[in-house]
């Protein structure tokens, strides 16, 4: 049964359990996708308009504007690449057309090259050898076209397929005490059917990285630590957040994914490859950045636990909006998905699953997106 869209208010319909299935998309690689996006990638700043333009023309296509690509140092650099391939590799993207303007240093067929070594079905166009923008969003429109007829067939998935994507950009009374646990018991229920939760926001963990390791597999215990170390000596991206973190304890922040053990740490804009569990992914607790690092990871959808509300979701992946706030709510009913008060965790279920199955989300019924790649340094 597919629940109905888009009204602020959990699903009421008939239970779920650990082994409930929701149609989604076959890759190559085995994965499933919940969405069938044909993603319009430019490969640089100079090219997202005519990307932009191109994913206007072309049913089920999204584009991803931001602003790297050029003139980045080193890690950053890299870091961007890897992004782009993460972001490409998602199981919910069924094809990509990478435009690139021609003189960038992350050229867009090497991107595409990329792509293509790892199974994607994969077109790529450069402004400057096309002859400029106008010629180039033609031969785009087309090319696009052309993608979607290698978009693969429906087929069944369950809880077992999924790499859920969870952040939560506040440690307010209302998410760390009604948000999160609400959160962490659709977390619990993904892993233990055998399959991932990748999380964001590690900043809020920095100040208590003893705890963070000590809840580590052995494996990964000393790339926990490292990461976390790196966050505390890293300005936080939102202002007081980690003075507020350092007043919880881990307990407390780790209930968004029930205090189920690490399994594996991830670099921004890598893949998640663990068989099944939690994984802490380094990224920033601000939204857009935190989502484009989970949906590279391989996250099919982001849980968004928030008092604030801010609406907004992302172009890969459906956004589920969470609040425990009361006056949020009242102000946003119908741009939050779950009302953490008052649902149960069958109910958060029954609406994720919903959604993963086809029912749009607040965010994807607004037609809200954001998309940007954090930074580790500066770029000239």
């Amino acid at each position: 049964m597919t629940p109905p869209t888009g009204t602020g208010t959990v699903y009421d319909g008939e239970p779920a359990d650990g082994t409930a299935a929701f149609t989604g998309y076959g890759r190559a690689d085995g994965r499933i996708g919940v969405r069938n996006r044909l993603l319009v990638l430019p490969s640089v700043i100079c090219s997202h308009v005519v990307a932009d333009r191109i994913a206007a023309r072309v049913p089920t296509a999204v584009s991803a504007p931001h602003d790297h690509g050029c003139a980045q140092l080193g890690a950053d650099n890299d870091q961007t690449a890897r992004t782009f391939t993460g972001i490409g590799t998602n199981p919910n993207v069924a094809g990509v057309l990478v435009v690139g303007l021609g003189c960038e240093e992350i050229q867009s067929d090497d991107v595409a090259a990329r792509l293509a070594d790892l199974g994607v079905p994969v077109r790529e166009l450069s402004i400057q050898s096309e002859g400029g923008s106008d010629r180039t969003i033609e031969r785009g429109v087309e090319e696009a076209r052309a993608l979607l007829e290698e978009r693969r067939r429906e087929t069944a998935g369950s809880l077992a397929d999924l790499t859920v994507g969870i952040v939560g950009s506040d440690v307010q009374d209302s998410t760390v005490e009604t948000a999160d646990p609400l959160v962490g018991s659709f977390a619990r229920r993904v892993v233990g059917a055998g399959g991932r939760v990748v999380v964001a926001g590690t900043e809020r963990l920095s100040p208590h990285a003893e705890e963070a390791v000590a809840a580590a597999d052995d494996a990964v215990a000393e790339e926990c630590r490292k990461l976390l170390e790196r966050r505390r000596r890293t300005p936080a991206r939102t202002a007081g957040l980690r003075r507020r973190a350092a007043e919880r304890s881990f307990d407390e922040l780790s209930r968004s994914w029930d205090r189920l053990p690490i399994r594996d740490v991830l670099a921004y804009g890598e893949r998640a490859s663990h068989d099944a569990g939690v994984a802490l992914v380094d990224a920033p607790s601000g939204f857009a950045e935190a989502a484009t690092g989970l949906a590279a990871a391989g996250a099919q959808i982001v849980v968004h636990a928030t008092a604030e509300g801010i609406p907004s979701g992302h172009p890969i992946v459906p956004v589920l909006k969470v609040t425990g706030d009361e006056r949020t709510y009242r102000a946003l009913s119908g741009d939050i998905d779950i009302d953490a008060r008052s649902a149960s965790p069958e109910a958060f279920a029954e609406r994720a699953i919903g959604v993963l199955d086809g029912a749009e989300s607040c965010a994807e019924r607004h037609g809200l997106t954001e998309f940007a790649i954090t930074r580790i340094g500066p770029s000239m």
